[in-house]
């Protein structure tokens, strides 16, 4: 097969490469370079193209590097920063790969090619023409929670040649083959940010806005916070106050407060019931035909998996998911990410919206 492979220095996509080469296929690799955005370069971007260029020349292979920055912060940044700006949370790497990798680069040189292959820790599973999202040999580096937005189309034109092996397994076969970038360490934030920090960059674009936290349970005003926009619900790091932990519990945005609650097992942090809108199911539709769905789920980047039970709303667009156990920090905007029972298939995403008001006591 004819296969462009996205790569970024790291040594998943590394692995790709050899794990692809070795199979025989035809290869071309691709680097999608997204700019700072102030402008300037991004000089991670810089060591990782010489990276991907080892890589490369190793093979013997052609090595593109194509630009999507302006759809980048068009599409993904800016849908980061009015999310904040609302109070919500958003999921900038989810949107990536849907709206960046399958999304804008599929349609300008993905296309081209039988496959486009990826260093995603998941899998790709067919059966009778439907195309299923499968979670990872390892728990830990699954990455199905990143890729729940994406499409039935865009997921039957992908490989993640990963998807049955561990990050373990990945490093050991980068060092047998030798690979420059072997020992590596993976790069840490969102997406294509690289080296960026997230509150520097929230801080660059919505500014600061000084307001009052206050315990919920005395009303105290315990500390002053930088902006509504730099926290989310469940949040405990960052808070910069005394006599930890604290937990952000919920927030006012209209005036600017920041509630918090003190202690690892305070129940204000913990909730059952979850309101869900703009389901979207990978293959393209609901697995049942019924009013209710049992699932196993994720409201974040975790290994394990919640117990629940999906119960839909009067529109296709909207459910209840009514938890077994207690959820941390269920903030409105971020993403539930749906799996089957069994946790094999990743079914895809809803986002948390506000309580209903018939859900607070």
């Amino acid at each position: 097969m004819k296969i462009a492979v996205l790569i970024s220095g790291g040594v998943d996509s590394a692995v790709v490469v050899d794990l692809l080469k070795r199979q025989g296929h035809e290869l071309h690799l691709f680097y999608i370079r997204i700019g700072m955005d102030n402008g300037e370069g991004d000089c991670s971007a810089e060591e990782d193209i010489e990276m991907c260029t080892l890589i490369a020349h190793r093979y013997g292979l052609p090595l593109e590097v194509v630009s999507l920055h302006e759809e980048y912060w068009d599409h993904v940044m800016q849908y980061t920063l009015d999310t904040v700006s609302k109070g919500l949370t958003p999921h900038p790497d989810m949107m990536c790969n849907k709206i960046i990798k399958f999304g804008f680069f599929e349609q300008r040189w993905g296309h081209l090619f039988d496959k486009v292959a990826t260093g995603h820790y998941a899998g790709v599973e067919e059966n009778d023409g439907v195309f299923y999202l499968t979670t990872s040999a390892d728990p830990v580096k699954d990455q199905t929670d990143f890729l729940a937005q994406i499409s039935q189309q865009q997921l039957s034109h992908l490989l993640f040649p990963l998807g049955k092996l561990t990050k373990a397994e990945v490093r050991q076969i980068a060092e047998q083959t030798g690979l420059p970038n072997a020992n590596r360490k993976d790069s840490q934030g969102i997406c294509f940010l690289g080296k960026i920090n997230y509150a520097d960059f929230i801080e660059r674009h919505l500014g600061t806005r000084p307001g009052p936290v206050i315990e919920i349970e005395t009303g105290k005003k315990i500390g002053t916070h930088k902006g509504f926009w730099f926290y989310t619900i469940g949040q405990r790091k960052g808070l910069g106050l005394g006599g930890g932990p604290w937990f952000v519990v919920r927030k006012n945005t209209r005036d600017n407060v920041i509630y918090v609650s003190h202690g690892y097992d305070t129940p204000r942090q913990y909730g059952r019931i979850i309101d869900l809108q703009q389901l979207h199911w990978i293959s393209g539709k609901p697995p049942i035909t019924g009013d209710s769905l049992k699932v196993c789920f994720k409201n974040r980047h975790m290994p394990g998996f919640i117990n629940g039970n999906l119960q839909f709303g009067n529109d296709e667009d909207s459910a209840t998911l009514f938890s077994e156990s207690d959820v941390q920090g269920v903030a409105p905007g971020q993403f539930v990410i749906l799996y089957t029972t069994d946790r094999h298939i990743c079914l895809g995403s809803a986002m948390i919206v506000a309580p209903e008001k018939s859900h607070k006591h």
